[in-house]
């Protein structure tokens, strides 16, 4: 499979960093192929070093402003010109979406997925690795947008959270078709 994981490039505290690995490096050991942001910086680069670690293949979807933060150690780098189009091959390489620990620019690239999802344009499954709570405020209101009419269909059929890595892949995994 291509799992296309949505993280932060920051260097961060081990309580992020270690469950990312895990999960990282698991989707190495399953033979599964890692579609990122294609940086070498901080989580990004961790969770290369780790798939690659594993034995998967790894494909990065770069943006021309960024080149010189790419994975040196890439089987395959995609440039592309701005973060639209970064956005549009990383759900279009995806079979599944893992969805780890990150800033604004992760809120981003899930937000346009979950509401490409919500409209029909995918089906690919969606999970949250939800590491020492931290999306659980995110859960919350997403679940208030259920509750309240904002979404057109039930929050599980559009996103999973998991709490650790071993749940996040095995819902992907089994999830894809």
């Amino acid at each position: 499979m291509n799992i296309t994981v949505f993280c932060s490039a920051n260097k961060l505290d081990d309580r992020y960093t270690a469950p990312a690995a895990a999960f990282a490096r698991l989707l190495g050991e399953q033979g599964h192929t890692l579609v990122w942001g294609g940086s070498d910086a901080g989580l990004m680069g961790v969770i290369a070093d780790e798939a690659r670690a594993g034995g998967g293949r790894l494909v990065g979807i770069n943006v021309e402003m960024l080149a010189h933060r790419g994975y040196p150690d890439a089987d395959e780098m995609v440039m592309t010109r701005d973060l639209a189009e970064r956005k549009a091959q990383l759900l279009g390489r995806a079979d599944a979406i893992a969805v780890l620990v990150g800033g604004v620019g992760t809120l981003d690239e899930v937000g346009e997925v979950i509401e490409l999802k919500k409209h029909g344009a995918h089906g690919k499954p969606i999970v949250f690795l939800d590491t020492d709570g931290f999306y659980a405020g995110l859960r919350l209101q997403l679940e208030r947008m259920e509750q309240d009419g904002f979404l057109p269909r039930a929050l599980d059929t559009l996103v999973r959270f998991a709490a650790d890595p071993a749940e996040a892949l095995d819902y992907l995994v089994g999830s894809s078709g």
